[in-house]
């Protein structure tokens, strides 16, 4: 019989940070873990997730996490990202955005079609499919919660169960795939030298218009704690205005993530700044992003220690089938289609382990594994840029429509 351990929002929270701390001491003491950009947050939240598993399968005990933190951190690291959406920096990238909304348009129709394919070929409902595709491969926890409903009242049992245990097994794939593949290519094409760098983490401190990533810089105490002080006010000012925008937004009846509010006033009030380079200085956009980093970091430990494995032990061998298709897909997309046709240079590299990221996860791994690669070699702008862009505004959108379409067709 299962006994349930309930972790309340402080002690799940610390759980979290210690399976960060495990991930940097980890990244430190195993050159592998660096050498192939695993994000240290994903290393030590697996290893807290299969000591949960662990409770479960040989002492029957499931730990439920309380999830109020790691979603206050969520909210504060897209706020950041917000105040990084320069407009001008986004001109600047070209044709790279509409490459890579058209890339993701592509990945979702091929993830539901592969699915939907390996379904049928095993003499299962396409339902089945559905709920391994692109609902919660691109789409995430928050799209398979949308979608299960519906799925069941077409008439998949365990729609559910299903759907969110290919979202868990995208969560950790995207996370194990996105770096090691950049970090192929960039040394196979010599695309990049890498840093050098001893530690295990660092802030990329770098705005869009200076973008030289370490870049030291003295400051005293006193300036230091104003400037970081200025930064988490400017990120719940954002947050707080986005929370109203949000509830807006939904009157609409169109569903948009829980933080795209936010992301939005921030971006506002960035490019407002923008207008005045007095404005624009005093915004202090080194600080905003290290104090975004630090949420990204802690969400992603938090995030990664309440997977709940033993759902993924569970799958039947179909499902278990489709998944391993869908990464061997995304890894083949990400380097013969993708790679190519975002330029196969460094830049395109950085933005591929992005793709892979929330093509399988979510768009917080897309920064990770983005943020592990930059890391090691140097920082860019662009990726930084667009991929929130599309994880906010794109995906969901593009999703849903294709995911609606193959409804009606197939099912």
């Amino acid at each position: 019989m299962t006994e349930t351990l309930s972790l309340d929002m402080y002690q799940s929270a610390g759980v979290g940070v210690a399976a960060l701390l495990l991930g940097l001491y980890f990244t430190k003491k195993i050159p592998f873990l660096k050498k192939y950009c695993i994000p240290a947050p994903v290393s030590g939240g697996l290893l807290v997730s299969l000591l949960t598993l662990a409770l479960y399968a040989f002492w029957g005990i499931e730990c439920r996490f309380d999830g109020s933190v790691k979603d206050v951190l969520m909210m504060l690291f897209f706020t950041s990202v917000g105040y990084q959406s320069n407009l001008k920096v986004l001109r600047s990238s070209g044709k790279l955005l509409p490459i890579m909304i058209m890339l993701v348009t592509v990945l979702i129709a091929v993830q539901n079609l592969l699915a939907v394919g390996i379904s049928k070929g095993m003499g299962l409902s396409p339902l089945f499919g559905m709920a391994s595709g692109s609902i919660p491969m691109s789409g995430g926890h928050g799209t398979a919660g949308g979608f299960s409903p519906l799925l069941e009242e077409l008439g998949l049992t365990g729609a559910s169960s299903i759907s969110m245990a290919a979202a868990t097994f995208g969560l950790v794939a995207g996370s194990l795939l996105g770096g090691p593949l950049a970090e192929f290519l960039i040394r196979r094409r010599h695309l990049a030298e890498p840093s050098g760098n001893s530690d295990t983490v660092s802030g990329m401190e770098a705005s869009a218009a200076s973008p030289e990533a370490r870049k030291a810089y003295a400051h005293s105490e006193e300036s230091s704690f104003r400037g970081n002080l200025k930064a988490v006010c400017m990120l719940f000012v954002a947050m707080a205005l986005g929370v109203c925008l949000s509830k807006l937004l939904a009157l609409t009846g169109i569903t948009f993530p829980t933080y795209f509010g936010s992301l939005i006033v921030a971006a506002i009030i960035r490019n407002t700044t923008e207008l005045r380079p007095r404005w624009s200085a005093r915004l202090n956009m080194k600080r905003i992003i290290s104090v975004g980093d630090i949420c990204l970091l802690l969400f992603l430990g938090m995030a990664m220690s309440s997977l709940r494995l033993w759902e993924l032990a569970s799958m039947a061998l179909p499902l278990c089938l489709i998944l391993l298709g869908q990464v061997a897909f995304m890894a083949l997309f990400a380097r013969y289609a993708a790679f190519p046709l975002l330029g196969r240079n460094y830049e395109s590299a950085v933005l591929m382990s992005g793709l892979c990221g929330f093509a399988l996860g979510a768009t917080p791994n897309a920064m990770a594994n983005m943020s592990a690669v930059c890391f090691k070699y140097k920082f860019v702008v662009n990726p930084f840029v667009i991929v929130p862009v599309i994880g906010a505004m794109f995906v969901d959108i593009i999703n849903t429509g294709i995911v609606t379409l193959f409804l009606n067709i197939f099912c």
